[in-house]
């Protein structure tokens, strides 16, 4: 008997040991070689695969650096679109062509459009019935529906009445996807947290706070880095790979475009510089313009 206890007590040590040695588990990522997504939007999203660094792009090139390969990407991003726009829809242009993933961003609109006139808006209640007979059909089709909380509107301010309302919206799709076991990337939440950090930033630097959009709704760059991560992090991309993604992410071109104003002569010598290489290409490369 006592023979025995040591036996196990050896065995159960062992593979104590050996749980240590390898530690966790790492998370797997859900998409996989050669699925479809769908990304039904509204403009933000239609610009996130327009822009080329968009951040729609930006998820399909963070899934090439994690190593999956061969994605293929359904757009259905609409400017202007609403709930019930995304219900009329969703059928047609995302789960008729049988993707494995959808991704779903809406609520922008549904408070935007009724800032103005209440009668363009869609209420909450509206709003969570379309929502939800979306979540349904895809349910039906047999599509994982990631559900992303819509980001803030009206110049970056958690403060004002139209995102204070909007917070309804994002708070109602968060506890729906947990109440559905979707997967959910709260962006509304990860844009307030990055906004009041950038805050911070440029009071103790003295400098211009940063800005996610360039017109208070639409994604620039940075906004766009935001977004394309909490999708990537929904997808159960691990933390540990965020660095190498957001540096390949760094090298896309279109992230920003510069405008400059030449004089006739400038422009003739850069032309003549530049060659068959292009005067856009020649500034990248050489910062400046060329001399006599």
């Amino acid at each position: 008997m006592k023979l025995q206890i040591v036996l196990l007590m050896c065995a159960a040590a062992g593979v104590a040991f050996r749980a240590m040695a390898i530690g966790p588990a790492p998370a797997e990522i859900a998409v996989k070689d050669g699925d479809a997504i769908a990304f039904l939007g509204d403009s933000i999203t239609a610009q996130g695969v327009s822009k080329p660094t968009g951040y729609v792009n930006l998820v399909m090139k963070g899934l090439e650096v994690a190593g999956v390969k061969g994605v293929k990407l359904i757009p259905a991003g609409a400017g202007g679109n609403k709930s019930n726009d995304m219900l009329a829809r969703v059928d047609k242009d995302c789960l008729k062509k049988r993707p494995r993933f959808m991704t779903v961003s809406c609520g922008v609109n549904d408070v935007w459009h009724g800032l103005v006139n209440s009668s363009r808006g869609v209420s909450l209640e509206a709003f969570r019935k379309n929502m939800a007979q979306i979540f349904d059909m895809a349910a039906s089709a047999g599509v994982e529906v990631v559900v992303l909380t819509p980001t803030l509107i009206i110049h970056e301010d958690e403060t004002t009445p139209a995102n204070q309302k909007l917070k309804g919206y994002a708070d109602w799709l968060a506890g729906e996807a947990n109440r559905r076991h979707l997967r959910l990337a709260d962006l509304n939440g990860d844009m307030r947290q990055l906004v009041k950090r950038l805050h911070e930033e440029a009071a103790a630097s003295g400098k211009p706070t940063r800005r996610l959009t360039y017109d208070g709704v639409h994604m620039a760059f940075p906004g766009n880095c935001m977004m394309a991560w909490g999708v990537l992090r929904a997808f159960g991309v691990p933390e540990s790979m965020r660095a190498r993604i957001e540096a390949a992410w760094r090298t896309m071109p279109g992230a920003y475009e510069v405008s400059v104003k030449l004089s006739a002569e400038d422009y003739e010598r850069l032309l003549q510089k530049a060659g068959g290489e292009g005067p856009a290409a020649y500034l990248l490369r050489c910062g400046k313009i060329p001399e006599e």
